[in-house]
């Protein structure tokens, strides 16, 4: 490497690197002035040998970016990564992802990354953080005001941390991306979040997915609203319920620009749908929306066909409605043959829970006819569906008939009987 000196992107994830190749890039980092970005993710053998690189790098050099994502890093990586950042005032970037036996030797990285003002995005998804670690990170965070994703997500040792230092996130006002799904955080967490995230007048993308509190937590969803910017919601698995669905219908028309909604495993969701469903008229740039495991109903259905044929959802590309077995055969035969409006869908998925098996005969019909109506779509999940021989060629005679390509996903049941009416193979 020597040899090419004007190298600025070192990017080798997932190449098997052995510990003598992790050994040989230390020794050809000093030549390399002008490297900006480093990528070795996915390589195993970074564990216990990320001293190779860090004790080469120089005072002042130019890394704009670290990524070292599932590394199988361990604390003493974490130690050497953390002492040499005093080195890398240029820093944007540093993902550590998925390492989570690194968590124990981030305890120099709250110190060292006031080094780091040009820092715009850290990634320390599952890197087994404890509360300790992630308040004094919180602390020092609030002193790098160009922070504009910050992702803690499932580091389930940090619950109780924002409850004493929650409030220094107040400084980051350019952050627009924050990930804190499954951090077992606390009422207390929540109570703090509460106040601060309505502050963050960048927010793009908020994700709360798989902490139980959230549920209770009204207050969090009726100040959404002060959100102008905000894009992606994630509260999947939050625990909700009928008095936290009903304050984010009333925010919804507020948030203008939301892109995705995303209220997965929330099983208070079933019969409630017309609560939001009656709010998607103001949210127009709705391009994906995940409701899977929510104990949907046929009223649910209605809900979102009903809003659909007035057109109030124009731009959506995915519809996750899967593990909803609660629907029975004859209410999706009717939400496939009222199902119009949605011009864009590309994705829809009515998949069944791995456990089930349920014949897809009773509304396949349905299913057919509605096809012509969907111009954009290209993946239908019918997972553990199962399909006839004679149900399989028809799916397939649409494509070629009307020159699409979608990717139908079933479980093909060879022993099932044909289907009756216009359907059967005499068609």
């Amino acid at each position: 490497m020597q040899h090419i000196p004007k190298l600025q992107v070192l990017s080798l994830s997932n190449c098997r690197l052995t510990s003598a190749d992790v050994s040989a890039l230390g020794d050809a980092i000093p030549f390399l002035p002008h490297l900006e970005e480093v990528d070795l993710s996915y390589n195993n053998c970074l564990g216990g040998n990320l001293f190779h690189l860090t004790q080469k790098l120089k005072p002042g050099c130019n890394l704009k970016i670290l990524k070292f994502m599932d590394c199988n890093l361990i604390a003493e990586d974490g130690s050497s990564l953390g002492n040499a950042l005093s080195v890398i005032p240029k820093l944007e970037v540093l993902d550590l992802s998925m390492n989570k036996d690194v968590g124990s030797g981030l305890k120099t990285l709250p110190q060292q990354l006031k080094h780091l003002s040009r820092l715009q995005k850290l990634k320390l998804h599952m890197c087994g953080l404890k509360s300790d670690i992630l308040q004094a990170l919180v602390i020092t965070l609030g002193h790098l005001s160009d922070l504009t994703e910050l992702d803690f997500s499932c580091n389930k040792n940090v619950g109780g941390a924002f409850n004493e230092v929650g409030t220094e996130l107040l400084n980051l006002t350019k952050l627009c991306v924050l990930d804190v799904h499954q951090c077992s955080l606390t009422k207390e967490d929540i109570s703090i979040l509460t106040q601060v995230i309505p502050l963050l007048a960048n927010l793009q993308v908020l994700n709360l997915a798989l902490n139980k509190h959230i549920g209770t937590a009204e207050q969090l969803f009726a100040r959404l609203r002060f959100l102008p910017k905000l894009k992606d919601f994630i509260a999947s698995n939050c625990s909700l319920t009928k008095d936290s669905i009903t304050e984010l219908a009333d925010t919804i028309p507020n948030l203008t620009t939301l892109e995705m909604l995303d209220l997965s495993w929330n099983k208070c969701l079933g019969g409630n749908i017309k609560l939001l469903a009656e709010v998607f008229q103001y949210v127009t740039h709705l391009q994906v929306l995940r409701l899977s495991s929510c104990n949907l109903t046929i009223q649910d259905l209605a809900a979102l066909v009903s809003v659909s044929c007035a057109g109030h959802l124009p731009e959506l590309q995915m519809l996750d409605l899967m593990y909803n077995g609660t629907i029975d055969d004859q209410s999706w035969g009717t939400f496939f043959q009222e199902l119009t409006g949605l011009n864009s869908l590309l994705e829809l998925d009515i998949s069944l829970q791995p456990s089930t098996r349920r014949d897809s005969s009773p509304w396949f019909p349905a299913l057919l006819d509605s096809l012509s109506r969907f111009p954009s779509l290209t993946h239908l999940g019918m997972q553990r569906w199962t399909f006839s021989t004679i149900q399989r060629e028809f799916l397939h005679a649409f494509n070629q008939q009307n020159k699409r390509n979608i990717h139908f996903e079933y479980c093909y049941s060879p022993l099932l009987p044909p289907p009756e009416g216009k359907y059967s193979r005499n068609r």
